[in-house]
């Protein structure tokens, strides 16, 4: 990469990049957009009392409402029949006030979760993880993309963060951080390295990394001798420490006297993904409805 930091052989102190600000600024972004559409409405679904999914589920439904989006949340019993809920998809579908809709992973295991991500119309899909968005992002046109990923862009974009030519590793393939964000980086002109739990010899991609986003869910599996000097690090993961509450990273926080820029945990890439998520709505919003964007235009 062309930064300013590439090369530098010297230990450095990363300069912090600040998810909750940032995701603060992307929510009035959204509330802005909102205002101009005159309407935008994400409805939410969840199945069954995982209180991770709740607390999920009701910070994005806080920040739908308060960007002034018409938020519906509908929370539904954990014996549900499948085919229950996928006439409730169905009818959210079909429902033209709903324009972004979400179902709160994971499912209580007697539903098929692909069955039920696949009866989600993709135009709707805020998620991003419909096999059609997920197609089209692996063939570079426009879509609905997974909220982490944008996120992650998000915050290079905003740091100025090179990314034409340079080295970019990914620890991580699931479906909705690591292997998006590793298309993202590729339409960038990044040169992308995928890497995951069970590579030989992490710390020899990763030290070659200008830019690198761990995202296995594993606490400090990249320590700070596996960090390039000068390199961004993007650490997506949000690991619960059970003896002291603490969320930890994926990345050892000590790496931040080789990094140039990184992410905090908590505080980094989290408040990211619901901001995204709302943006995802509205660009639903402005795909399913062209017509009033245009007219609101003129």
């Amino acid at each position: 990469m062309a930064g300013a930091h590439r090369g530098n052989l010297a230990a450095v102190t990363a300069t912090l990049i600040d998810g909750k600000a940032l995701g603060a600024k992307v929510r009035e972004e959204v509330a802005a957009s909102v205002a101009e559409l005159g309407h935008v409405g994400l409805a939410t679904v969840l199945v069954g009392d995982d209180p991770a999914s709740h607390i999920y589920i009701d910070l994005k439904q806080k920040a739908a409402t308060e960007a002034g989006m018409d938020a519906r949340d509908l929370k539904l019993p954990a014996d549900m029949a499948e085919e229950e809920l996928l006439e409730t998809i169905a009818e959210l579908n079909a429902d033209d006030g709903i324009d972004g809709l979400l179902v709160q992973l994971p499912l209580p295991d007697h539903i098929d979760e692909n069955r039920v991500i696949e009866a989600i119309d993709p135009a709707k899909d805020v998620d991003g993880i419909h096999p059609v968005n997920a197609g089209r992002l692996y063939l570079g046109r426009p879509t609905l993309v997974p909220g982490t990923p944008l996120g992650i862009m998000r915050m290079l974009d905003e740091y100025e963060i090179p990314l034409e030519g340079g080295h970019a590793v990914v620890v991580g393939r699931s479906a909705i951080v690591g292997k998006p964000v590793a298309h993202l980086l590729l339409q960038r002109n990044a040169t992308v390295t995928i890497c995951h739990s069970r590579t030989q010899e992490l710390e020899r991609h990763t030290l070659d990394a200008d830019v690198l986003v761990a995202a296995v869910g594993r606490t400090h599996l990249v320590s700070a001798d596996m960090v390039k000097v000068g390199a961004t690090v993007i650490d997506v993961g949000m690991n619960r420490d059970d003896s002291t509450r603490k969320v930890l990273g994926d990345v050892d926080p000590a790496a931040m006297e080789r990094a140039a820029y990184m992410t905090p945990v908590p505080g980094g890439v989290g408040p990211m993904t619901i901001a995204m998520v709302l943006q995802n709505a509205v660009t639903a919003a402005r795909l399913r409805r062209p017509a009033v964007v245009a007219t609101r235009k003129n």
